[in-house]
């Protein structure tokens, strides 16, 4: 989208016309206090995935004990045991 002087100067009018000349310096501080910390909160995001990206992202599977039968009998008598 291309505005021309003419379109900005019509723009400009009408906000002066719906907020005052008093309100628009609040109105464009207010903008552009919203906008850094939306640019700030965007770099941040940046930031933290690149350092969960670096760490290995991916949590450590689950290790898978090596029990015999016998053993896992046993473990599973007790569990049923202390239930």
């Amino acid at each position: 989208m291309n505005f021309g002087t003419t379109e900005i100067i019509l723009i400009v009018a009408v906000l002066f016309l719906l907020f005052g000349a008093t309100r628009l310096p609040q109105l464009a501080k207010s903008l552009g206090a919203t906008r850094k910390a939306f640019k700030d909160g965007m770099r941040e995001a940046e930031e933290e995935e690149k350092a969960e990206q670096l760490k290995g992202a991916s949590p450590a599977s689950p290790q898978i004990s090596s029990m015999s039968d016998d053993e896992l009998a046993a473990e599973m008598k007790r569990r049923a045991e202390v239930n």
